[in-house]
């Protein structure tokens, strides 16, 4: 395991340095989840959770454990405005009164006082703890929306990329990385896989392929994840809730690596692979 966890950290690590984030802090953080982890999800059947064998499992010294033991794990709370934003533009992207025949969002009048739907409309329709205005005041500075020749509302691509270091990047970048991870230790240490989790990679493309490559993924992906939003609203609005959650996520990545590189003449390789 050594290795493909080094792999795994190496980007964080690269984060944490850039960010300020010390080794020291990173050790104490992980004590916590150690403890944590062993206390919560490696207990005996029937049989009260002791710090002797929280010690035997993480390592750490009994006093610590004693000391840590519930603490709890740190809980990831959505942001407030991130909710509502996220919750409006599912709906946006979704519903058949505010998309088009293909499944695009369509433009919004701003006012209900229009014929059809409207952007006053969308918003009432998810939260009534803020007004329309405040919302599309918002999304205007956040580039989330513009107002086009007609006075409608148009959704912009920026609705998709939150602002790098904010709030609601952050909490994204330990979602989408947890579920990611989660479903590959799944599979990992199941019998059978039990998760999709499969990458398409080549090597050895020359920048100009790779980039090509890129831009062709972020239009398959965009496309991928409005249909799969569209199914999920569509089921959550017909039938009951319960206590399950479902994520549904793609990512592209591509990098030059030098010191890896093939040979000019040398054929590309690449293929599909799931751990």
């Amino acid at each position: 395991m050594h290795r493909p966890v080094a792999r795994l950290l190496r980007p964080l690590v690269r984060l944490f340095v850039r960010s300020g984030i010390t080794f020291p802090v990173i050790v104490d953080l992980l004590r916590e989840l150690y403890v944590n982890v062993a206390e919560r999800e490696f207990t005996l059947p029937g049989k009260e959770q002791t710090d002797s064998r929280v010690s035997l499992l993480t390592g750490i010294h009994r006093k610590e454990v004693r000391r840590l033991r519930g603490a709890g794990a740190p809980v990831a709370e959505v942001p407030t405005g991130l909710s509502r934003t996220s919750a409006i533009l599912a709906r946006w992207l979704a519903a058949p009164d505010y998309t088009d025949a293909e499944g695009n969002p369509l433009p919004l009048p701003r006012s209900s006082e229009a014929p059809g739907p409207s952007f006053d409309a969308l918003v009432s329709s998810v939260t009534k703890d803020v007004r329309p205005r405040a919302v599309l005041d918002e999304w205007l500075d956040r580039r989330i929306v513009a107002i086009d020749a007609e006075n409608r509302v148009s959704l912009l691509e920026a609705a998709f990329l939150p602002r790098g270091g904010d709030d609601q990047q952050l909490y994204y970048f330990g979602r989408n990385l947890h579920d990611h991870i989660a479903a590959a230790v799944s599979n990992v240490t199941a019998q059978a896989p039990a998760f999709l989790e499969r990458a398409v990679h080549y090597d050895g493309l020359s920048e100009e392929v790779a980039r090509r490559l890129e831009k062709r993924s972020r239009a398959l992906a965009k496309t991928a994840l409005q249909n799969a939003n569209r199914d999920a609203y569509v089921a959550s609005e017909r039938e009951p809730g319960g206590n399950w959650r479902w994520s549904f996520g793609i990512y592209v990545f591509s990098e030059e690596v030098p010191d890896e590189a093939p040979g000019p003449d040398a054929p590309p390789t690449g293929g599909e692979e799931a751990p």
